[in-house]
């Protein structure tokens, strides 16, 4: 798609009187996108649970790391990145094309304000392409017929679920969806995972009062899940090395970096 070309079209669906996680999370990184109720939301939250600031930037740099690394080091040329959130700086699509511009990218989110911005995730290099598809993570079919008109399903796909399968707050639900969007796309294809956990190893407990707090006044509501429940939407890929950790440590660009209740993967679907 062109820079010039409208992304799919979405609905009215903007509500700037309650806290949404787009928001609130752009505003953890130090984005401008976001409003009052997000900003109170977001620093009650990181008053009860400190380290959330870092968990998201933490997410962000792991981002970065694994498109680099799917790209520079295993040749991977498409990525279908689900739960997108706000542009920032270095989206997917920069971050593949600035070492391969034959990238191709479909992002997908739902949220009016991502929809609103989404021009920002569609300045593709010419040799690439970018696409942005205005759809609900539940949906899986609808994601994987629409990526379809961007990307060759016949050819691995990175499937990007960074920080969204949380909001899918049914566990069966959120394996089925990663099922049904890793059955369509081939050998040598990859899922790329972060998703926040309670687990104490990692410093999880504070979790559990943030969410609550954000459940009651915040949306969507959020889950986290433990290292067994993370684990299990790997079923039958083969986790590239480190396997299942925080995502500060995953191809961490220092010897000793810090851990934050975030776990992030990835893996490569045989």
């Amino acid at each position: 798609m062109s820079e010039n070309q409208a992304p799919s079209s979405g609905s009215g669906r903007l509500n700037t009187g309650v806290a949404h996680n787009a928001r609130v999370w752009n505003y953890w990184i130090g984005g401008k996108d976001n409003y009052e109720v997000d900003q109170a939301v977001g620093d009650q939250v990181a008053g009860m649970f400190p380290v959330i600031r870092d968990v998201a930037r933490a997410d962000r740099e792991f981002l970065g790391r694994a498109v680099r690394h799917l790209v520079e080091d295993r040749g991977v040329r498409q990525f279908l990145d689900i739960g997108t959130g706000l542009p920032t700086l270095d989206n997917t699509h920069e971050i593949a094309q600035r070492s391969a511009p034959d990238s191709r990218i479909v992002y997908v989110d739902n949220d009016p304000i991502v929809l609103a911005h989404a021009r920002t995730l569609l300045t593709s290099t010419r040799e690439g392409a970018t696409d942005y598809i205005d759809a609900d993570v539940h949906r899986p079919e609808t994601i994987v017929e629409r990526a379809s008109a961007t990307l060759d399903l016949d050819r691995p796909v990175a499937v990007m679920m960074l920080g969204i399968l949380n909001f899918v707050l049914d566990t069966h639900k959120a394996q089925d969806i990663v099922r049904q969007v890793l059955s369509a796309v081939p050998s040598g294809s990859y899922l790329v995972l972060t998703h926040p956990t309670t687990d104490t190893d990692l410093g999880g407990e504070g979790n559990v009062e943030a969410m609550k707090f954000w459940n009651e006044n915040a949306t969507p509501p959020i889950t986290a899940r433990t290292r067994a429940e993370v684990t299990a939407f790997f079923d039958g890929l083969e986790f590239l090395e480190p396997g299942l950790v925080s995502c500060t440590r995953w191809h961490a660009a220092t010897d000793s970096p810090s851990t934050v209740p975030q776990f992030g993967a990835v893996a490569l679907k045989p």
